[in-house]
């Protein structure tokens, strides 16, 4: 079972969301990423080289959510899945994205979507 990095609370603004409104608006996204990867590599050679840098990747994930909309957020999650697999040390990903502002017509505290991937 591989070791985990977590990413948790990253916010950024998107233009997710089915209806035209929120793609015109925008809304604050959370999402959370957790990393299967071994570091033992990392724990011995103690170089962030052999490693996943989680600053690094913030900025890409926030990228994600800041770039090209998509109208669900189970698309939004399998984007950021498949960037956090383009690293090879990476052996699976859970992503979890929140959108506390969804369009619900009662009151509510989040909305959620988590999606698991490994590598094939």
């Amino acid at each position: 079972m591989p070791d985990r990095i977590a990413l948790r609370g990253l916010t950024a603004q998107g233009r997710h969301g089915w209806f035209a409104h929120e793609r015109e608006n925008g809304q604050e996204f959370t999402v959370d990423v957790v990393l299967g990867v071994d570091t033992r590599a990392a724990a011995a050679s103690d170089d962030l080289a052999d490693t996943v840098d989680y600053g690094s990747l913030a900025e890409r994930v926030a990228g994600v959510v800041a770039g090209e909309p998509v109208r669900l957020v189970e698309t939004l999650a399998q984007r950021i899945a498949d960037l956090c697999l383009d690293d090879k040390r990476v052996e699976d990903v859970e992503v979890t994205v929140h959108k506390p502002e969804a369009p619900v017509p009662v009151p509510f505290g989040d909305v959620t979507v988590t999606i698991r991937r490994a590598r094939t």
